[in-house]
Order: structure tokens, then sequence, then C-alpha cells
């Protein structure tokens, strides 16, 4: 499907806008640390946001040895292991998903995909990561801070998070706190870049309905961020002044240890909302920019062009919708309405159609592809199994009857990891492989590419699969240890040391990543311009890896959507999207071959 017919020149109107002003580097500080370049930014945040899930994977570590080996590491002991689970949970779910998928992958592709110079405020954009970056450092502050960081649970609920029987409740809930305010004012001003720069900085031909779908999907998970962040932000604010001031915005009455606190009147479950506000249409603000890469690997690695573009387009708009009105099903043992329940259960049924529409459309798009098997490809295939699996067993969640007594069990860690870890981390390794050789010119080697995926996506079905089981026997979530309870068979505790062994070795296989990642920076096969044959803006710009300004003199123009694969009569299997009509050779269409 072309949107301009191969024997006329599409008509493109004028530039609109003025041409960026680029902000040239002059120095070695300049360039590569308080840079303004988006592909500059986009790395710095993408290391940084590796180096944190490399740490936030040896937590699990930790919290995976008193598991399956309770006792036998004694500086695990029970507040070691909330504080462990809980900067685990932040860190992967804020510090590194949003960070990787918007901050890092955000700021590389949109102006690259829609044929801009650049974000259209450079100097905010630089100050977004430096932001981010202290953010970070204020939270890994918290680990030597007296007391030690917040044992409190990833979700930070009150009044618990700041009485003094919580790990980490004299410096380490505030410095978390603190940390999240500082994240959350610096992803506002890379937020307000991202969204303003798909509006704005377009280039022409380049219309919203030719724009590839992974901008589509980090714009919507990018305004969706500006509107659900500020509840987690004034949610912050007032537990940070119930803390050091005493106000009591979500703490009622106490009575602690036979004395009664200064506290009254406030209500914990105002805390619940805001954070679950913010904490739903987070779920897919990391899901949305995986659903944009995903339609993207797919369709440039089996040569064909996404099946519903416009379908796909609406459903991640809806989806976005949707998102902020389920936040209530991740509450419904906080003892709210039944009607309340009736309603949240109904919107978590609904929001799973638009979800539907994008796994048909995957398929529907490999139906009959040319499939290569590459690295990213199988990662792409693996996020779409992944994603259907932990969606399945989030319909179990969604229903009252079914939630009330799995809530507070190992079931919804095996749910959430599959949906919200294990699924975008696939997407995030196959995005890394595929946009690799633009960022640095070189290839990844694909026989270590091939076997990190293997071991990580059967290691991690490993890993999680079996927890459903254990959260149906009923063993408990967020306990350091299982205990003597009567109800356990004697295998749950065999189980949990077998799932421990497994994410040892598949954490460790993680490293073979790392390795890949820097190794072929100088050690990679060449990758050319354009090793996939790609036809979306970013495969064709003049030089690989593109300088600062992205295209030399002149922007491109756009003649059509970026999915124009295997187009029948043209001699090649793509067709790029800045090819003028009349350039587009003609000739038999050729038979189905590997990539170059």
């Amino acid at each position: 499907m072309a949107d301009v017919p191969l024997d006329r020149v599409a008509e493109t109107a004028a530039t609109e806008v003025e041409d960026l002003t680029l902000h040239h580097p002059h120095s070695w500080l300049t360039r590569y640390v308080f840079s303004q370049d988006a592909k500059t930014i986009s790395i710095q945040y993408t290391v940084t946001a590796l180096a944190i899930g490399f740490i936030a994977l040896f937590l699990s570590w930790l919290m995976r040895l008193q598991l399956g080996f309770p006792g036998t590491f004694a500086f695990i002991d029970a507040a070691a292991y909330y504080q462990l689970i809980t900067m685990h949970g932040m860190m992967m779910i804020v510090y590194v998903l949003t960070a990787v998928l918007l901050g890092g992958f955000g700021n590389y592709l949109i102006p690259l995909m829609v044929g801009a110079r650049d974000m259209v405020f450079p100097y905010a954009n630089m100050l977004s990561y430096w932001f981010y970056l202290l953010a970070v450092v204020i939270l890994l502050a918290s680990f030597f801070a007296p007391g030690g960081p917040t044992g409190a649970g990833w979700t930070l609920y009150p009044p618990q998070a700041i009485l003094s029987g919580t790990p980490g409740q004299e410096s380490g809930i505030i410095l978390m706190l603190v940390s999240l305010i500082v994240f959350i004012a610096g992803f506002t001003m890379g937020g307000l870049n991202y969204v303003v720069t798909v509006l704005q900085g377009r280039t022409r031909g380049m219309t919203l309905m030719r724009m590839p779908l992974t901008v589509w999907g980090i714009f919507t998970a990018s305004v969706m961020a500006l509107l659900a962040f500020p509840a987690l932000f004034v949610a912050s604010v007032m537990m940070l002044f119930d803390k050091i001031f005493g106000t009591s915005f979500f703490m009622p009455s106490l009575i602690e240890l036979g004395t009664r606190l200064d506290y009254g009147g406030g209500s914990p479950i105002l805390f619940q909302h805001l954070f679950w506000f913010f904490g739903h249409p987070e779920v897919y603000i990391v899901a949305l920019p995986a659903f944009g890469i995903v339609s993207d690997l797919i369709a440039t690695h089996a040569r064909r062009n996404i099946f519903g573009y416009r379908m796909m387009v609406w459903a991640i708009l809806a989806i976005g919708a949707l998102s902020f009105v389920v936040w209530a099903h991740h509450m419904y043992v906080s003892g709210m309405n039944p009607w309340f329940g009736f309603f949240f259960a109904t919107t978590t049924l609904i929001i799973a159609v638009p979800t539907a529409i994008k796994v048909y459309n995957w398929i529907l798009t490999l139906w009959r592809g040319d499939i290569h098997l590459t690295v990213p490809m199988l990662f792409a295939l693996g996020f779409i199994v992944t994603f259907v699996n932990g969606g399945l067993s989030g319909l179990f969640l969604g229903n009252v009857v079914v939630d009330v007594p799995l809530s507070d069990t190992m079931f919804v860690v095996a749910h959430f990891h599959m949906v919200m870890g294990i699924a975008p981390v696939l997407v995030i390794f196959g995005a890394i492989y595929h946009w690799y050789p633009k960022v640095t010119g070189r290839m990844m080697n694909e026989a270590l590419g091939k076997l990190h995926f293997w071991i990580t996506f059967l290691g991690t079905y490993a890993i999680f699969f079996p927890m459903h089981y254990l959260g149906l026997l009923g063993v408990p979530r967020r306990y350091h240890e299982m205990g003597d309870a009567s109800f356990f068979p004697a295998s749950a505790q065999m189980l949990n040391a077998y799932i421990t062994v497994l994410a040892l070795v598949v954490g460790a296989v993680q490293l073979l990543f790392l390795f890949n990642l820097i190794w072929s920076i100088r050690h990679g096969r060449e990758a050319g311009g354009n090793p996939w044959r790609a036809t979306s803006l970013e495969w064709q710009t003049p030089e690989t890896p593109p300088p600062h300004g992205n295209w030399g003199r002149e922007q491109p123009t756009v003649y059509r959507w970026a999915y124009d694969y295997n187009v029948p009569g043209v001699a090649q299997d793509f067709i790029p999207q800045n090819m003028p009509p009349e350039a587009v050779p003609l000739g038999p269409r050729p038979a189905p071959g590997g990539m170059s």
C-alpha cells in the first residue's frame, strides 16, 4: 500500500515553521556531557538506565537467595528484604523502563523518524536528563543514609511508609519521595519535547498518518505521562509534608506502641487513589512505546506492510484513554463499594479489546510474510507471546471475586512481571539490537544475540510460570520467608529454590548482552546506512551515525507511509518514505531473500 501513486509526484506543502536553530558543540563537554543533541541525550538516558537496571537485577538476586534458601544469608533479614523489594520495584518501573522507552528511544527516534533536526526545545531536553540523573543519585544515596533505603514496598502505602516500624523510615522514605519529585520535574521537560516535536517538528509530507507506529506509541505515552505523573508528584509532596511537617493528608489518628501520635483526619485510601491513578497508566506508558516498536520490528523483519495501520493508531489512542479509568482494579481489597468494583472490573475487560486488536494485527502482519528470524525479530515475537500470556492472567485479577483471594499471593508477582517486567524488557533488547547499527554504524554479534534471546526467553518462563502455581497454593508475596503453614506442600519451598537458581542463571546471561553491546562498538561488522532494508526515515540519513542536525543541508520530503514493503510491480522489496515516486524502480518483484 503506497500513499502516493507511482506515476506522479506528491504535492507537499512548503514548511510553515522556520528551520530549528541548532546549538552545535564547541568542546568535549558540550559534545558529550552537557549536550543538546537529542541523540547524545538518548545515549545518556539509556546508559544510565541500563546501569540502574543491573543494580536492580543484583537486588533481585539477593531477594531470591532469601526466598529460595531462607535463613542461609544472615545479612538478608526481614528489614533488608523489604528494602530490597522496594528499591528493586521502584528502580525497574520508573527509573529503568520509563527512562529507556521514553528518554532513550524517544530522544533518538522521534526527531529521526519525523524528519526533524532535533527536539524543539534542545536546552530543556538537556535539563531533563540531568534532572533524571540527579533523581537517580538521590535514590541511590538512600543506601548510605541512616537506616538505609525505605522498606515500605514500591507502592509506598501510608501510614506504614512513615511509621517507626518500617525500615528506612528515618531518611530513606524522604530521599525516595524527593527523588520521585525531581524525576517527574525532569520528565515533564522531556515529555513536552516529545509531544511538541511530533506536533510541530515534522518534515514536509510527514502527516500524522504517515508516522511510524513507534512514534505514535511514544507520543501517546508521553501525553499520558504528562497527565498521570502529576498525581504521583502531588502524592509525593503531600506524604513528604506528612513525614517532615506532621501534616495529616494521608495519616489517620494512630496509636503507636501505646503512644497516641499527633496525626488525625488523613486518608490512606486517598494516597492509593493518587498512586494508582498514576500507577495503571504507567503500565501503558511503558507498554505503548513497546507496542509501537514491536510493530516496526515485525513489519521490517517480516517484509510486510503493517496490517490495519489506522486501526493500530486508533487502538493506541483508545488504550491511552481507557487506561485512566481502570486504576482502582488494584484496590479491590481496600474495602471499596461493590459498585465501584463492578465499574472497574468492566473497564478492565473493555481495555482488553483494543489491546487484542493490536495482537491480531501483528499476527496478520506476519501471515504469509517473508519472515527473517533475526535477533530483533526473535525478541519481538517473544514479546507478543509473553504479553498475551501475561494479559490472560490479568483477566483473572481484573475480576473482583478472583482477585480478592489472589491479591496478596505470588500469582500477582508472576502476572506483573510477565506484563510489566519481562515483556517490555524483551522489547528493549529487540530495539537495541535493531537500532544499534544506526547509533554505532556496526552490527551486534548475531550468534551471541540469539544465545542471549533463547536463554532469556525460556529462562524467564521457567521462572515466572511456576509462580502462578505458588500463588494458587496461597504462597504470599512480600513475605521474606514462607514459614511452616500447613497448607503449603513441601514441594513449594523446593520450587522456590528452583526459581532462585534459574533467576541467578538468567540474570548472569544479561552480562553476555552487556559484553556484546560494548565489544561490537569496535569489533562489530560494519552495518552501512540501512542494513535491515527498512523504509522509515531514520534509516535514510545521509550519514551513519547521523551527525548533529541529522539531515545535512536539507531536510527530507516524505511521499508515503512507513510500511511500503513488497509492493507489487516494484523491483525492490521496500520503498523508503523519502523516495520520490518517479525514482521508484519498477520491474519484476524479487524472490524472497535474506537481509543484507
